[in-house]
């Protein structure tokens, strides 16, 4: 492949290098992995859950890097730049690093077949191992037991959250997923669970491996005020904390599991209690009930199923006064769109359905059809007009959002990261 001379030309080959998008199983990538040599002598923290897993990496990043330690840190999907994806020492790796890394793993591959997935997170995991790093964070792409991250023996595992998400892959109910999510736990290393209420499959499947689990509630929890929070854990507590500088209304839960983690890992990693402060309140993630700055308000949030959409139900009610809401919306076929519609359609006025550019989406008529099926009119009991229109972009739809939207209104983003990576395009655009 001495002909991928650019980043670009390297992620569009590796779009059709596979006929699947999705394959799992690991014996493949496992394979190559040995043929590179890819091994870590520093400590591994991989998390999974169905949501919470970007925000709890993005903590545990933070708080190591203000004590000083060198970081990698991978996370999917991207949002804007395939860079985003794999982080040293806080700062993207660059196009160079990954060229070279695929090179390598294009070299080592041979006949194996790899998804666009498998073969992009073996090149990072390939670019951490010559970095040098102090710690290690790895998200999980898809459930956990199958994924290509797991190829990785973890130090200590999080599960953040388990609920009902690519059910075609990993089951239809929250026991059968639950087990999926239970496949990054180790033999004899710490599991974490952050999930409040776990699925007993969960449960089960540490202890059969004789993995030490961490439960909320049990062996760690959070308590606060307004003002401040505090954590414990089975021998550490961390007191009078200021809040995440991220928003929402699970972030301590998330919180409370990295600290959990670095609780742990406290005799390899020690890190103090101003870094832990420092490391909470500067921690950044864009997409996460992000809000803009100015009005009206836009809010930014990768909600794509029915219980993040209820987090985001929840944290819009914790907003203060705003007129009326607008509602960009754009999501794949293969979500429970219907779910995501039901957590949101009171708090919305206003729909602007978009086109995603991928053959997965849904369409913007689909989504009209399926508020449709929710009960959503283009008019409420009092008569008051409400709007449903139809988008080719998420550009556009945040376009005809703004032009509508007065300084006392709302616009919220959600669903598809790609939702929510089109507005932030050309909300980026439009300050220029």
């Amino acid at each position: 492949m001495h002909e991928l001379k650019t980043l670009s030309d390297w992620l569009l080959m590796l779009e059709k290098l596979h006929p699947k998008a999705i394959d799992m199983g690991l014996e493949r990538v496992w394979q190559v992995k040995e043929r590179l040599g890819i091994a870590f002598a520093c400590p591994v923290i991989t998390v999974g859950g169905t949501n919470g897993k970007g925000s709890t990496c993005a903590m545990l990043e933070s708080v190591l890097l203000q004590a000083g330690y060198r970081t990698g840190l991978y996370t999917s999907p991207h949002l804007i730049d395939f860079n985003e994806r794999a982080r040293i020492r806080g700062g993207a790796v660059t196009d160079d690093d990954f060229i070279a890394a695929f090179g390598d793993v294009e070299r080592a591959r041979g006949d194996i077949s790899l998804t666009y997935f498998e073969f992009t997170t073996l090149a990072i995991l390939l670019i951490f191992s010559r970095a040098e790093l102090d710690a290690i964070i790895l998200e999980v792409g898809l459930g956990g037991r199958l994924d290509a991250v797991n190829i990785v023996d973890a130090d200590v595992a999080i599960v953040t959250s388990v609920d009902l998400d690519h059910m075609d892959y990993l089951g239809d109910t929250r026991e059968k997923i639950g087990f999926e999510k239970a496949g990054i736990f180790r033999s004899g290393k710490t599991a974490i669970c952050s999930d409040p209420h776990p699925p007993r499959t969960l449960v089960e499947q540490a202890e059969a491996i004789g993995a030490d689990l961490w439960l909320i509630g049990r062996d760690f929890h959070f308590s606060g005020d307004k003002q401040q929070w505090n954590y414990a854990g089975r021998t550490q507590r961390r007191n009078s904390l200021g809040y995440p500088s991220l928003r929402g209304a699970n972030q301590l839960l998330n919180a409370s599991a990295a600290l959990a983690a670095l609780e742990i890992l406290r005799d390899r990693l020690p890190v103090g209690a101003q870094e832990v402060r420092n490391g909470l309140v500067m921690v950044d993630l864009p997409g996460r009930f992000q809000v803009l700055p100015g009005r009206p308000t836009v809010i930014l949030d990768v909600a794509h199923n029915p219980h993040a959409a209820a987090t985001l139900a929840q944290n819009l009610d914790h907003m203060g006064f705003h007129r009326y809401t607008f509602a960009v919306f754009g999501a794949m076929r293969d979500k429970d769109i219907a779910g995501v519609i039901g957590q949101l359609k009171d708090r919305v006025d206003h729909w602007c359905l978009t086109d995603l550019p991928l053959p997965r989406a849904a369409s913007a008529s689909e989504l009209m059809q399926t508020l449709a099926g929710a009960g959503v009119q283009r008019s409420d009991v009092s008569g008051e007009e409400k709007t449903i229109e139809c988008f080719a972009s998420p550009a556009e739809a945040y376009s005809n959002a703004v032009s509508r939207a007065k300084e006392d209104d709302r616009i919220a983003v959600f669903g598809s990261f790609l939702t929510v990576a089109g507005v932030m395009a050309a909300h980026s655009q439009g300050r220029r």
